[in-house]
Formats: structure tokens, C-alpha cells, sequence
């Protein structure tokens, strides 16, 4: 996979972090990385796990956007739970979806990958969280979700919006996130590692 930089304009204002060729598929468990300028509240330098994909569309969500506000904040039915819930996605925002590690406790979850999993039995979770046998590191809520209908994505992706990759497990349910963009740019090495480091706002400089 390689990437080139180039400046079409004589004040270097266009394309000169834009992708040029992206070679991996994306599929579930695999994490969509935003192109530097690429816009929007929800999207902006954002970093989103692909919880499934399919010939029917993709459904994922955003990792790195928290809403600074606790699980217990925005569920009333759940007391003292220390963890933060994210923005998912423009999709459904009045809604709370959650991915976790604990499908041997947490019935009809569904496999994303390795021990990655998301939804199942909610009342279980309102369980297991009141009885203190579940922790933040363990779960993480979602205030909305990333949708894309058949080939929209694919689309988005030719387009060099996005920049597909991969992504651990630990890496997804760590609880400071809010660094994961850059973070995932400088695993990635090479030029990629220059998207880190250019500010969010550059006519600002």
C-alpha cells in the first residue's frame, strides 16, 4: 500500500494529504481512519470499528468521539458505571448500542472478531453491571451508529475518504481513546505519519 502527496494549486491548498491508492477491504473488525480534511461533526479525524459488512450495507462505529457524559448519565437504569459513552454515528443517536468482551455472560451477542463482540441481552448487562461483574474495560456504549447502504462505503473508500486498517482488541477498549486517530496514523509509519502531526485547522497556523 502506498501513499502519495500532491499539491494541484499554486498555494498548496487541495490535495496534499489526499490518498491515492488503499488496498485493503474492508470487512468486520477492520477500522475505517478518516482522511485528514475529510469533514463533518461525526466523522472529522475520526476512527470507526466496522461491526459488520456485508453485501447489504456496513454498520460501524466511531471509537474516538467521546460525549463526555457516563453510561449512568444517559441510562437511568443503570447506576454507578464509571464508563464514558461515545458517539457511534449519526444513525439512530437516540439510541444506545455497546460492544464488549464477555460473550460467555452476555446471551445473542454478535461475533465482530477475536473476542470482540456487540449487543445482546441488555437486561443480562443491567445485571451483571449492578452486581459489579462488569467493568468499564469490558464494554463500551454507543450513542447512535455508523450506517452505509449496499456499495456506499466501497464508494467512500475509492473516493479516498477513508483509509481502511487493522485494529486489536486491546486497542478498541482502551479508555483513553481520545488520541486514536494520530495514534493509528504513527503505527502506520511512513508518510502516514505526517497526517498526525498536521494541525486539525491549518490556515489557523
Amino acid at each position: 500500500m502506498s501513499v502519495n502527496f500532491k499539491i494541484s494549486s499554486v498555494d498548496g491548498t487541495s490535495d496534499l494529504f489526499r490518498m491515492e491508492n488503499n488496498n485493503i477491504n474492508p470487512e468486520k473488525g477492520k477500522v475505517l481512519i478518516a482522511e485528514p480534511f475529510l469533514e463533518g461533526r461525526y466523522f472529522k479525524r475520526s476512527i470507526v470499528l466496522l461491526a459488520e459488512f456485508n453485501e447489504e450495507g456496513a454498520v460501524g462505529f466511531v471509537l474516538n468521539k467521546p460525549i463526555n457524559l457516563s453510561v449512568d448519565e444517559v441510562l437511568v437504569s443503570i447506576a454507578h458505571f464509571d464508563g464514558d459513552v461515545f458517539v457511534g454515528g449519526p444513525v439512530d443517536t437516540n439510541r444506545i448500542y455497546y460492544i464488549h468482551t464477555l460473550p460467555h455472560l452476555i446471551p445473542n451477542s454478535i461475533h465482530i472478531f477475536d473476542n470482540l463482540y456487540w449487543g445482546g441481552d441488555f437486561s443480562v448487562l443491567k445485571d451483571l453491571i449492578e452486581e459489579k461483574k462488569v467493568y468499564p474495560h469490558q464494554v463500551r456504549f454507543f450513542a447512535g451508529y455508523s450506517g452505509w447502504s449496499a456499495g456506499q462505503l466501497n464508494e467512500e473508500i475509492k473516493e479516498n475518504s477513508w483509509l481502511v486498517s487493522q485494529i486489536d482488541v486491546r486497542s478498541i477498549m482502551s479508555l483513553n481513546n481520545d488520541n486514536l486517530w494520530e495514534q493509528s496514523l504513527r503505527k502506520l509509519g511512513g508518510r502516514y505519519r505526517m497526517w498526525s502531526n498536521f494541525p486539525e485547522n491549518p490556515s489557523m497556523n
